[in-house]
């Protein structure tokens, strides 16, 4: 995240090709998610996940050869709607390294059904509490170790190194590490059929004592899930006009370079571990899931409109905001949204939830990097009016958070 938009800068592109570069691995990944989610159903969680991390390993390598290819220009660009660019050989290859890291991207959604399977309804806002935390660390070291590798002589090169690494490390836990947490698998025909590869025909029984619909249709008609899924698409709509829009902010109006946008993003989710961790053990125990999401969403609201004032003190003080809101409501949600599943089919679930947030994210990359080389950072205007439909909806899960 932090040296992205500068390589898509120096390769020729612009804030829409930014935007459209970071649509490639959630536009790929709304059509792996489900797929993946629903094999993790059939197959298990453990199978899958390493299958995810494997691609995002294979990416990574792909990425590092972008950064040595020659940049030979194949097309220049020059439009009034979209701004002038160039199509360089290198940034064909960034746009192929996300996208196959997309197509095996459904790591999150698998690891959230592994986290519901392990998960009972004591601990279960605790667990995905503790699951966001560890992602906000991750947030944490991430930018801030490639924000000060990228800033050697090597630029970019040891940083995607680290990426490998981290990747070979993940798939080394989960092989030798991470036990299988669905036991009541599915033992599937063996004659071929495409439509059961993938999932789109109901698949058989024989150890479970009810088959569950894992369809599409079948997620659909589980109560409220619809309606979860619609939160689901405008939060990620919301924040991926805030992660279009930000790092072209930092790089033409705050004129930060790669360090310093790795240490914002390090500074807000070292806030966000604070909030996930003791803040919303303390608070859940005391409040209700969702209105920890409404309060959440109505303070990411408040970030916003603060973070489009352009104010660098400002923006440092929207972090807080924006860490309390994220912190507190996003556990809370998905913690509402395991429970809907249940035990069968909570991977086909958690997938066409991911598909539903990868969707909003390839809509939301996409305009934010456009709108923001028309509206600068009025941009983030548009992001607190999403969060502020999201706010108004959310009192309608005061019923299904208890």
């Amino acid at each position: 995240m932090p040296f992205l938009v500068f390589l898509v800068n120096r390769f020729g592109g612009n804030a829409f090709v930014y935007g459209v570069l970071g649509s490639m691995y959630p536009a790929f990944q709304f059509f792996g998610a489900p797929i993946l989610g629903r094999w993790s159903d059939t197959f298990g969680r453990r199978k899958i996940l390493l299958i995810s991390q494997i691609g995002t390993l294979v990416a990574w390598f792909v990425f590092l050869l972008a950064l040595y290819l020659p940049i030979n220009t194949l097309v220049e660009i020059e439009s009034k709607t979209f701004g002038a660019f160039a199509v360089t050989l290198p940034l064909v290859f960034l746009f192929i390294a996300r996208a196959f890291d997309g197509l095996t991207g459904g790591n999150v959604s698998v690891a959230n059904a592994y986290l519901s399977d392990i998960s009972n309804d004591q601990n279960r806002k605790a667990n995905f509490g503790k699951m966001a935390m560890s992602s906000s660390l991750g947030f944490i070291i991430g930018p801030s170790l490639a924000g000060l590798l990228g800033a050697t002589q090597y630029g970019e090169t040891i940083p995607v190194l680290a990426a490998i690494l981290i990747s070979t490390v993940a798939i080394g836990l989960i092989w030798f590490r991470l036990p299988e947490s669905k036991t009541d698998l599915v033992e599937p025909r063996k004659n071929f059929s495409i439509k059961r590869v993938f999932s789109f025909e109901h698949k058989e029984c024989y150890k479970m004592k009810k088959c569950e619909d894992t369809s599409f249709q079948g997620v659909f008609k589980i109560k409220n899930v619809p309606f979860m899924l619609l939160i689901y698409f405008l939060t990620f709509l919301g924040f991926s006009f805030f992660y279009g829009a930000f790092p072209m902010h930092a790089l033409q109006s705050l004129a930060w370079d790669s360090l310093q946008l790795g240490i914002f993003f390090s500074f807000l989710s070292g806030l966000m571990i604070v909030v996930q961790g003791p803040l919303l053990g303390y608070l859940s125990k005391k409040y209700l899931d969702a209105s920890l999401v409404i309060f959440g969403s109505f303070s990411l609201v408040a970030n916003f409109c603060l973070m489009a004032t352009g104010s660098e003190p400002l923006i440092y003080a929207s972090a807080f905001l924006f860490a309390l809101g994220n912190g507190l409501m996003w556990p809370s949600f998905l913690s509402i949204l395991s429970k809907l599943g249940g035990e069968k089919q909570q991977g086909s679930v958690q997938g066409v939830a991911n598909s539903s947030g990868s969707l909003a994210s390839i809509i939301g990359l996409v305009l934010g990097g456009y709108l923001y080389e028309t509206l600068n950072s009025a941009t983030f205007f548009l992001t607190a009016g999403i969060l502020a439909i999201i706010f108004f909806l959310s009192f309608r899960l005061i019923p299904m958070g208890k």
